[in-house]
C-alpha cells in the first residue's frame, strides 16, 4: 500500500517531520510518500495562502494517480483543495482537520482546537461546521506563533501550546485537544504527556484513516460531485491543469431532491 502525504506548502523540513511521524504509525507494508509542491507559499496562514497552495497540491494528486498511489492525506489543517482532490483521485483522500476532529469526537464528549494564529480561528470553526463537529468543538484557540516558528531552535512554541491547552481544559470544559496545525505534529506526544488527556494530531490520524479505507478496498465515488473534472481547455498559466479525461456515463449527477422541513 502506498499513501501520499501532501504538505501543501513548500517548506521541506516540515514535510520531513510529518513523514517521520507518519511512518512511525503505519503498519508493515505501508509506504508513506511525503511531498511538497514545487510551487506555492512556504506556509499557509489564511485563505489567500490556501488558494495559491491548491494548484500545486492538485498537481501532486494528479501525479500520484499516474504513480499508482492508493490514497492521499492533505497535511494542512485548513484541508485546502480537499473536494477538488477527491475529483482527481480514485483512492480515498482525507484532510487532517477532518481526521483529527472526527477522532477527537469519539475519544471525548468535547474538544478544543489549539492552532497557530488568531486569524485562522474562523477557518477552523468553518471546518467544524462543514464536518458536523460543532456539537463537539467547544472552542478554537490560538497561540499567535507563526507556522514557520514552530520548529525553530529555541522556540517557545511547545510551552505556548501546552499553556493554551491547559487553559482550554480548564476554561472550555474540554476533555481532549486537537492540534490545529500540521507543523505541531512532532510535538504531539510531548503535549499529551504534559496534559494527561487525549491530544490528536491530524497528520497521523489521517494517515491511519486512509490506511484503513484502502485496506477495506474502498475508493472515492466517481459519480456526482466527485466525478472526474469535465474535459476543457484552461487559459493562460493554468493551461497545464486542463482536465483531459472525458466524463463517462456513470458521472451523471443524481437528481436534486427538494429539502423537506418539519
Amino acid at each position: 500500500m502506498r499513501i501520499k502525504l501532501i504538505n501543501p506548502n513548500t517548506t521541506q523540513r516540515m514535510t520531513a517531520a510529518m513523514e517521520q511521524c507518519a511512518r512511525a504509525v503505519v503498519s508493515p507494508g505501508t509506504d508513506v510518500v511525503a511531498v511538497s509542491p514545487t510551487m506555492g507559499p512556504p506556509s499557509i496562514e489564511g485563505y489567500y495562502d490556501e488558494a495559491l497552495a491548491t494548484p500545486g497540491l492538485l498537481a501532486e494528486v494528479e501525479a500520484g494517480e499516474r504513480e499508482g498511489i492508493d490514497g492521499y492525506v492533505i497535511a494542512c489543517f485548513g484541508d485546502p483543495g480537499l473536494y477538488a482532490a477527491r475529483e482527481l483521485a480514485r483512492g480515498p483522500v482525507v484532510g487532517i482537520a477532518e481526521a483529527a476532529m472526527h477522532a477527537a469526537s469519539v475519544l471525548a464528549p468535547g474538544f478544543s482546537v489549539v492552532t497557530t494564529l488568531s486569524r485562522t480561528r474562523a477557518m477552523a470553526w468553518h471546518l467544524a461546521e462543514r464536518y458536523g463537529m460543532t456539537r463537539f468543538c467547544r472552542n478554537v484557540r490560538a497561540i499567535d506563533v507563526a507556522v514557520l516558528e514552530l520548529d525553530e531552535p529555541g522556540s517557545a512554541a511547545r510551552r505556548a501550546i501546552v499553556d493554551e491547552c491547559r487553559r482550554a481544559l480548564d476554561e472550555d470544559g474540554s476533555d481532549a485537544i486537537v492540534l490545529g496545525c500540521a507543523g505541531m505534529t512532532s510535538l504531539c506526544a510531548q503535549v499529551e504527556d504534559a496534559l494527561g488527556v487525549p491530544v490528536v494530531d491530524g497528520v497521523t490520524a489521517a494517515v491511519k484513516w486512509v490506511e484503513a479505507l484502502v485496506a477495506l478496498r474502498l475508493t472515492t465515488a466517481k459519480r456526482g460531485d466527485f466525478a472526474r473534472p469535465l474535459a476543457k481547455r484552461y487559459d493562460g498559466e493554468f493551461a497545464r491543469f486542463s482536465p483531459s479525461s472525458p466524463a463517462s456515463a456513470t458521472d451523471t449527477p443524481p437528481p436534486v431532491r427538494p429539502l423537506r422541513y418539519g
